[in-house]
Formats: C-alpha cells, structure tokens, sequence
C-alpha cells in the first residue's frame, strides 16, 4: 500500500470519526471514489489504534478524574463539571453495553451487505436531518454534571444505530444528547467519553483476529506505522477543533455536507445500477 494512500485514509478517518459525518462511509467509500484497493483488516487496525490514542490523550485527565471519583474517598477533581456527576464512570459503562450487543449481533451484515453506497448515501442524507431537527429543538440547558441514568441509556441505544454505515457515531450520540437537552460541548464531550470503550474493544478484536491469521504482512507494515500516526495526530487536532467550534457554533455546516454528500453518493449509486 503507497504511504500517500495510508496518510490520506488515515486523516479521512479522523476527520470522520470526530466529526459528525460518518467515518465508515468515507472510508468505504473512498477507495471506491478513487479507484484504490481496499486495504485490508491489518489497516483498518491501524486506524483504529490512532483514533483509540487520540482519545486517551486527550481525555487522559478526565479518565483519571472519572476513575478515581467513581470510588469513594476519590481526590482527583481538575474538572468541576465531571465532579459534580461521580457517577459518570458507571453511565458510561451503562451506555456502552448496546453498541456491544449490536456490534456481536450484526457485525457481520456491517462489514458486508450493509456497505452499499445507496444505503450509507440514504443514512448520510436522513441523520443530517435529524440532526438539524435536534440541534434547532434543543434548548441546551445542561451540561455533565446533570446527565441522568436515562440520558446515559438513550445516548448508549443511539450509539448502537451507528452501526449501520452512514449514520455516524458521533453524529447519532450528539444528536440523541441534544434531544435530551444537553449543550452542545457537553454533547459532544460525552459522545467521545462513549466511544472511547467502543473504539479499543474494537481495536483489540481486530488485533486478535489479525494475530490469530499470522499477524501483519512485512509489506503492510510502513503503512500500517504510518496510517497509526497520522491518525493519531490528525485525531488529536480534530477533536480540540470541534470541541471549541460547538462553544459557539451549531451543527449545521456539518448537515449541509452530510445531505450534499449523501445525494452525490445515492446519485453515483443509482447510475452505477443502470
């Protein structure tokens, strides 16, 4: 695999996966878009891996913080708002558990007959509406240190619908926090707190099943540095970007791409049908 096809489809995936515009969907679509090959598990691993860093980096004190008040005695409080809610660790963990009955039910329709670019172009198109519809309902009137079990639980169901491609996870989470009347960082700070345990349960199943077919071909494994990098470090950016952009901004250029980009997809589909 070229190292400029292993940078390009490393920033794609961060961009994507932060941004609430679908990173399955680009990255199937694009090898598709561009003629490339698909690059195989052993890089979608490397993807992964990026993604899983940029996170733990940067929510690497609200982890601590998270962990350490979920017990009782707990010290580590650098953020009021996390402070106010010590129940959150368990929320989280409470949320998590759809995405992973989803992802064990279906992940084998999500690899395979669910990848069609008239389906991930119709997702695209129909989760860019409904989040405009939740972004101009939602009056934003709390923040972490009010979330309850039952807006833990609807964000978590929400997070299991992303498993079909074109629907996003952080687009689906943020737009189900929203409706539950969350601000929009607080929104957006949750949603990558939820996909984080997602994320490196994924990686590590995906290290596995590499590992158990003989690991990665010598070949892939400049890309597979490379893509892991640049995802990385394009991650990192991505997600201090959007968190400060929702301080004062809403969700709706990230609508108009999502329907603009659906309708290129579902067009380029029907053609390629005829």
């Amino acid at each position: 695999m070229p190292l400029y096809q292993a940078i390009v489809l490393a920033v794609v995936q961060s961009l994507t996966e932060f941004l609430p515009i679908s990173s399955t969907a680009h990255l199937a679509l694009a090898p598709w878009l561009l003629g490339w090959r698909d690059p195989g598990l052993s890089f979608d691993i490397a993807l992964h891996l990026g993604t899983v860093a940029a996170l733990l980096a940067y929510f690497f004190r609200d982890w601590l913080q998270l962990i350490a008040q979920a017990f009782p005695g707990a010290r580590l409080q650098h953020d009021p708002e996390l402070a106010a809610n010590p129940r959150l660790l368990w929320m989280l963990a409470v949320a998590t558990l759809p995405v992973g009955v989803t992802g064990y039910l279906f992940k084998s329709y999500a690899e395979q007959s669910w990848r069609s670019p008239l389906l991930m172009g119709t997702m695209l198109v129909s989760i860019g509406l409904l989040m405009y519809w939740a972004d101009r309902r939602s009056k934003g009137r709390r923040d972490l240190s009010q979330l309850s079990w039952a807006d833990a639980l609807w964000i978590g169901l929400a997070q299991a619908i992303a498993i079909v491609p074109g629907v996003s996870r952080s687009g689906i989470t943020i737009t189900a926090a929203l409706l539950r009347d969350l601000n929009r960082p607080a929104a957006a700070r949750f949603s990558f707190l939820l996909s984080t345990p997602a994320l490196v349960g994924a990686a590590v199943k995906e290290t596995l099943d590499v590992m158990a077919a003989g690991g990665i071909e010598p070949a892939m494994r400049p890309a597979f540095v490379v893509g892991t990098l640049a995802s990385a470090l394009t991650g990192w950016a991505v997600i201090a970007f959007f968190l400060r952009f929702l301080r004062r901004h809403t969700l709706r250029i990230f609508v108009y791409y999502r329907l603009v980009f659906g309708i290129i997809v579902i067009a380029l589909a029907l053609t390629a049908l005829r």
